[in-house]
């Protein structure tokens, strides 16, 4: 497969915010980033969505926060952008149960980004829970509840080493490639796990990435690719439609 110059191209850095989505605050008379907030129209939409989100969670514990990450807070968005939006929860406060959230938080944030396809400006919404001790590499942070910066984005330095790039994104691809090769000769449950494998090989790949150098970290950019080219969601439908042939059955030919 050809790596996608348009894909690769939507990584640079623009010069200014996102004007669809950010106003310039009453009163200010510079041009910097904190002088702008959210359009009125965009935040009613966002505090609303999220509200119906956090009443599908349906949890005790206490929401901290719900913040507007990501690229469109900041000056690495593109048409591949989207609404990215956590709900802030300190899973501590499970105690025993910790992990038991973690994994409903984590099932009940994907039904219901499947479920919903809310889109503000031409730009998808995606929700997700956020543990408040998990330290947050976006460039910028807004909070929706307080409506206001927690973390202000800069323009910063930003070049890439093109083929430095595709060649990682390159031996992504056929990683995953290979993976789904061999899930065709496995059992579903042989399937299942190699698929799972990879795809959480791929979360740490990341995590890595965003730990060491943050949101522009090669590591980082290649997970962004193959979400914008499809391939992390490749692993996902291969899964779900391997299953679905296996535990089918034709129907007899009874001429």
């Amino acid at each position: 497969m050809a790596i996608s110059k348009k894909i690769i191209n939507s990584f640079y850095l623009q010069d200014k915010l996102n004007p669809e989505v950010w106003i310039k605050k009453e009163g200010t008379r510079g041009d910097n980033t904190d002088d702008y907030t959210l359009k009125p129209e965009i935040k009613t939409r966002l505090k609303k969505a999220s509200e119906i989100f956090i009443e599908y969670l349906d949890t005790d514990l206490f929401i901290h926060d719900v913040i507007f990450v990501g690229s469109l807070v900041g000056y690495n968005w593109s048409e591949f952008s989207d609404f990215d939006i956590h709900v802030v929860i300190d899973l501590n406060e499970a105690g025993e149960d910790k992990e038991l959230y973690e994994e409903l938080f984590r099932l009940k944030k994907s039904l219901f980004n499947a479920a919903h396809d809310i889109t503000i400006k031409g730009f998808e919404t995606e929700f997700y829970v956020q543990d408040l001790n998990e330290k947050n590499e976006s460039q910028g942070v807004y909070s929706l509840i307080d409506d206001k910066w927690l973390k202000v984005p800069k323009i910063e330095e930003f070049k890439i080493d093109e083929k430095k790039l595709k060649s990682k994104i390159q031996q992504w691809i056929d990683i995953i490639d290979g993976v789904l090769e061999n899930a065709e000769d496995e059992s579903i449950e042989g399937a299942v796990k190699l698929i799972k494998k990879y795809r959480e090989k791929l979360r740490k790949y990341r995590t890595c990435g965003l730990q060491r150098e943050g949101e522009y970290s090669y590591e980082n950019l290649v997970f962004k690719y193959l979400r914008r080219n499809g391939y992390i969601g490749k692993l996902e439908e291969f899964k779900n439609k391997f299953v679905d042939k296996k535990l089918s059955l034709e129907q007899e030919n009874k001429e």
